[in-house]
């Protein structure tokens, strides 16, 4: 960790418009209005490109990111429990907090009978891709994909899970060997320091990644698309913000922070996430961030890469609010022992789910499929709107990981607690020129 009294003074006397949050707001809005005013401009496929090759860019270097981390993580302590106890620290929680969601997501859309009277008729094979790919998808098959065939092949597909097997491991054989593994270990350091250094260029391009992000789907799908299912995508932005206001907020202050604080520290990624619809475009910075905050580096290393598929909680909520709205507007009464397997089958089909757009879609095909055959063709009424909806999962689900691992680092007494108030009471400071 390093102090902010050097990078302080070079933040504060940085104009306004050289701000990367700024940039990145403004990109999506003038994004927003091509998509409004110029749709066949907004749709050239050179626009989705840039959009699409910022992505890539970011997804580059998580693999990397992910074994440096993790593995100098693990190579550090010198406590093998201490990982297996970090490790089941964090499942607890995410299995915990996800109940929270999907109960959450339950209530409102039992509360709130959006999907009531819409008078739609689904089109099954606008959906059947993803149906057929849920259908493919067992739990069996979602653990044995965690080993890779190769470490090669782990690295090369970007899988998180593999690299996060084969780091730890990696981690454990580095610790056994003890001083004659020193020499390794400060090249691991030196590799993490390289390619955050490779972020830290790629992020240059943060705004224009944005802006053609969000005029392609503005100019694809256009205010037209809404009709009248925004009021499912106004239920579900509510009923994300309570959880993250409520639920995460209780969890915050009993750390001893708000989370008012903590959104406002992270802005640069939530709007990075807003723009391109996916939590694993500001994965790497998110890490980084969380160190800089006060966070243990194991814990980070290896909270915050699990929970990108164990900790889902935008996708959780999602999943019960549109079984609950497709149910009714098909008008099929859905039992309370129903209601109680909804929230069985989609803790389980949640876990696996990348912060990739459509994933949310591919496991609320599964879970649709178990709780009642049915409804599964009424996902096409949701079908038109899922993009708009992705970005609230997305946006929860990164929010909720960076709070999952100061909660994690809190719970293990590994927080850095005036580093943690520092920090979120100068949320301006640049974390980008520190070393590390």
């Amino acid at each position: 960790m390093t102090t902010m009294a050097t990078a302080a003074p070079a933040r504060a006397s940085q104009a306004w418009y050289k701000i990367l949050y700024v940039q990145v707001l403004i990109a999506i809005l003038i994004g927003a209005m091509v998509g409004c005013l110029w749709p066949s401009v907004a749709t050239n496929d050179w626009v989705k490109a840039l959009g699409d090759g910022f992505i890539k860019l970011i997804k580059m270097v998580i693999a990397p990111i992910i074994f440096c981390t993790v593995t100098s993580g693990i190579a550090h302590i010198q406590d093998a429990k201490k990982v297996g106890r970090v490790g089941i620290k964090a499942l607890v929680y995410f299995e915990i907090v996800s109940s929270f969601a999907l109960v959450l997501g339950l209530l409102m859309g039992n509360l709130v009978q959006i999907g009531r009277g819409l008078a739609v008729k689904p089109d099954a094979s606008a959906v059947a891709n993803y149906v057929k790919q849920a259908e493919a998808s067992k739990t069996v098959d979602f653990f044995l994909n965690i080993i890779p065939d190769t470490v090669f092949g782990a690295f090369a597909r970007g899988d998180v899970l593999q690299v996060l097997l084969f780091a730890i491991l990696f981690g454990f054989s580095l610790m056994a060997l003890g001083n004659r593994g020193e020499r390794l270990r400060g090249m691991i350091d030196d590799v993490a320091n390289a390619v955050f250094g490779v972020i830290a260029i790629i992020m240059k391009a943060a705004p224009i990644g944005a802006f053609a992000a969000m005029a392609f789907t503005i100019g694809k799908f256009g205010p037209a698309a809404l009709g009248n299912l925004i009021g499912l995508i106004a239920l579900f932005y509510a009923t994300a913000a309570l959880f993250v206001v409520v639920v995460l907020g209780l969890i915050a202050r009993l750390v001893g922070f708000s989370i008012f604080k903590f959104i406002v520290y992270i802005k640069d990624e939530i709007l990075i996430v807003l723009g391109t619809s996916s939590s694993e475009s500001a994965l790497p910075q998110l890490m980084e961030k969380l160190e800089r905050l006060g966070c243990s580096k194991p814990v980070v290393g290896l909270v915050v890469p699990t929970g990108y598929s164990f900790n889902l909680d935008g996708t959780n909520i999602y999943m019960t609010l549109a079984t609950l709205f497709i149910a009714q507007a098909l008008g099929v009464d859905l039992t309370f022992g129903q209601q109680l397997t909804i929230l069985l089958v989609a803790m389980l089909t949640s876990k696996g789910a990348s912060g990739v757009t459509g994933a949310g879609f591919i496991t609320l095909a599964a879970t649709l499929s178990v709780v009642n055959p049915a409804l599964v063709p009424g996902m096409a009424i949701v079908f038109s709107i899922d993009k708009f909806m992705s970005e609230v999962r997305a946006l929860t689900n990164i929010t909720g990981n960076g709070i999952a691992a100061v909660f994690v680092s809190w719970w293990e007494d590994e927080l850095e607690h005036a580093t943690l108030q520092a920090r979120l009471n100068q949320p301006n400071v640049s974390t980008t020129t520190d070393t590390r």
